[in-house]
């Protein structure tokens, strides 16, 4: 069933890369405000995100998250295509070679991580503790946001909400995976927390977006998420990580490979388009450049 959660995993990801590539075009040009519900092609990108993101939580239900998580990454493997063909030009060699990266790291990734599942158990102690820990990272990052410009700007955003979508796929897992055919298990708050969680994980995607820069943005959100949920599936669910020095070696590797490859495509794809000018004010001196000129 690992494999089974792996491959699902991966067509999921390929449906959360385009849509969150289509959204992120109506936030640049409409910012993470209100008026993005006026926009069709947001609502689009909206519903095949969240086919892609239902997909990933029916993979985490039947497979562990340091096995799972880490085929998010595979959503920039699929945002590089996705994203020349909107832009209406080829691959970057560059984007080329951080596609194979990722690949590769990904790919090395999973043939190390142990296939044993357990069933998740989350005690309520340590997932108000996580929930805690993440609010407090959130809160960091976006005051020190507050206070950045351009790609730093989103980078600590993106930083905010890879930490978010980490909790969901956390809570998710421990949902999912505790059920084992017995419907009466998803009376537990844990249930309830998961689309509030997925609500905050959305805005504060969409404001880590709207700065311009999604590249990064994306990049950013797609190796904290994976480094989060691996981190809480070991700590928290019991979940094994290679221990033999045989693994732990080529797995650094592999990570090392997966996060540059990552770095690349985030700095190449898909898109740094940023949002047409507007009026000057407090708020709006770190706006971006018009499309045409930023062309």
């Amino acid at each position: 069933m690992t494999w089974v959660g792996v491959a699902v995993a991966l067509v999921g990801a390929l449906g959360y890369a385009l849509g969150a590539a289509l959204q992120q075009f109506e936030a640049v040009s409409e910012g993470a405000t209100l008026a993005l519900v006026r926009r069709p092609r947001w609502w689009i990108g909206g519903v095949i995100g969240f086919a892609g993101a239902s997909l990933h939580a029916v993979a985490l239900s039947v497979a562990p998250l340091v096995v799972v998580q880490p085929v998010s990454v595979a959503t920039l493997v699929f945002a590089v295509p996705l994203a020349a063909a909107l832009h209406g030009r080829r691959p970057r060699r560059a984007e080329i070679v951080g596609s194979i990266a990722v690949a590769v790291g990904l790919l090395g990734l999973m043939l190390l991580v142990p296939a044993h599942n357990v069933t998740p158990v989350l005690s309520d102690a340590h997932a108000v503790a996580l929930i805690g820990c993440i609010g407090l990272v959130v809160a960091v990052t976006f005051t020190a946001a507050r206070w950045a410009r351009g790609p730093a700007k989103a980078l600590l955003m993106a930083i905010g909400a890879g930490a978010v979508t980490a909790t969901v796929s956390t809570f998710v897992r421990v949902v999912g995976g505790g059920l084992e055919g017995d419907l009466s298990r998803l009376a537990h708050w844990f249930t309830l927390a998961i689309p509030v969680l997925l609500v905050c994980a959305i805005v504060l995607l969409q404001k880590s977006y709207a700065v311009g820069y999604f590249g990064i943005a994306y990049a950013v959100v797609q190796v904290v998420d994976p480094i989060t949920s691996v981190a809480a599936g070991a700590l928290l669910l019991g979940e094994p990580l290679p221990t033999e020095a045989g693994k732990v070696v080529p797995a650094l590797l592999s990570a090392v490979l997966l996060i540059a490859g990552t770095i690349t495509l985030g700095r190449l794809a898909p898109d740094h388009g940023r949002r047409a000018a507007a009026p000057a004010g407090p708020d709006r001196a770190d706006d971006p450049l018009p499309a045409s000129k930023a062309a």
